[in-house]
């Protein structure tokens, strides 16, 4: 992104590093120097030039210099493969050739991009962690905190805290198996040549492919996925929902720090949450980070679904909106998931708050049902 700050507001420092320039030139060069060292295990190309080939992508090339290359030709992987080319004709005149051999510009832009996600994912499933332990912590331990209950914003009946923390806890832990189940057909090798036939692999391409998946840790699909999105798009919108359920907690957790209401507060953190003009305010910035990722999230994922209807074996246009989307929807992703677990682990709430509002909405009851909810509750999100 072209602003650290507005980016980093928004997401973490890990997850941005992750989408980064480096990491995204690591992704592609591995492709390359895996490709040659399967082909070299099914006899396609000797195993000197795999290694010459592998040499030459130890050194990354120059961010700035490969960005403005990019530019000019269309894809990153042309002028990269240019210069993995002059490398090995330096060191394996014969080997130069071999580098990159049926192989094609969206297979190395697809793969790069699975493995950013990849490991962007792992950092999603750390701070999700947090958020569910610490839900957990909260509705066993507020399981008979009696609580008014809102319906259209008005009061409605008496609730548990401890059942609106399970609730909560369960709308993550759908999402996030939601991604789970998205992330097993997204994350694969793409591996399909210029027209997705593997032209030029001598009729070994699918054992080139499931040696080259396993040394980077994908999945193998049946086929070239150049013009089958559908993998990217359902990852993007599993995403989407991630945020979605998190931004629950979060406007809940707004409404109830407003001052009228008082029922529960983020954290205390020295520096956060307050005000350049009114000294008085608390602030929920965390809840604000999140909010506002739900606003962009949706549209992101309609974007990578608009893109899905490409042209014949490779599209036009399509596909390639779908790195800087699908990297947006991580960086929003995870900046959401870690503000809510630091909300989640330090939420700061109030029963006697909670009993006051009960008593002047004139709500009473008992708390045995919401009790044995919400252990029924935290069973489902353990599934």
């Amino acid at each position: 992104m072209a602003s650290l700050i507005r980016a980093r507001v928004a997401t973490t420092p890990q997850m941005l590093q992750a989408f980064g320039d480096e990491a995204l030139i690591a992704g592609a060069l591995a492709f390359e120097a895996g490709l040659a060292r399967a082909q070299a295990r099914e006899g396609l190309i000797p195993a000197a030039a795999a290694e010459a080939i592998a040499a030459a992508c130890r050194e990354p090339p120059d961010v700035a210099w490969l960005a403005e290359a990019a530019a000019h030709a269309g894809a990153m992987a042309i002028p990269m493969v240019e210069e993995l080319r002059r490398r090995v004709q330096d060191r394996d005149p014969a080997a130069a050739p071999m580098v990159h051999r049926g192989a094609t510009s969206q297979d190395v832009a697809d793969t790069a991009l699975m493995l950013q996600a990849k490991a962007g994912l792992s950092l999603i499933e750390a701070d999700v962690g947090r958020i569910t332990g610490a839900l957990r912590r909260l509705a066993e331990a507020h399981a008979a905190t009696p609580m008014l209950a809102r319906t259209l914003l008005q009061p409605a009946q008496l609730i548990t805290f401890g059942l609106k923390a399970a609730q909560w806890r369960l709308g993550v832990a759908d999402a996030v198996a939601r991604l789970r189940r998205e992330s097993v057909a997204a994350l694969r090798l793409q591996l399909g040549g210029p027209a997705g036939v593997l032209v030029g692999f001598e009729g070994r391409g699918p054992a080139v492919a499931k040696a080259l998946a396993q040394e980077l840790g994908l999945g193998v699909a049946p086929a070239s996925s150049h013009a089958r999105r559908d993998a990217v798009a359902g990852l993007g919108a599993a995403l989407a929902i991630l945020v979605g359920a998190l931004a629950k907690i979060a406007r809940d957790v707004a409404l109830m720090a407003q001052a009228e209401v008082a029922e529960a507060f983020e954290p205390l953190v020295e520096g956060r949450g307050g005000s350049s003009a009114m000294a008085h305010k608390r602030n929920p910035t965390g809840c604000q980070v999140t909010l506002s990722a739900a606003v962009r999230a949706p549209q992101l994922a309609a974007t990578l679904m608009s893109a899905m209807p490409g042209e014949h074996e490779r599209g036009l246009g399509g596909w390639q909106a779908e790195g800087p989307v699908l990297e947006e929807l991580f960086l929003l992703a995870a900046g959401a998931a870690r503000t809510m677990a630091e909300v989640a682990e330090g939420l700061d709430v109030r029963p006697d708050a909670m009993a006051r509002n009960l008593g002047s909405a004139r709500v009473a009851g008992e708390t045995a049902e919401a009790e044995a909810l919400t252990a029924l509750v935290l069973m489902a999100g353990d599934a």
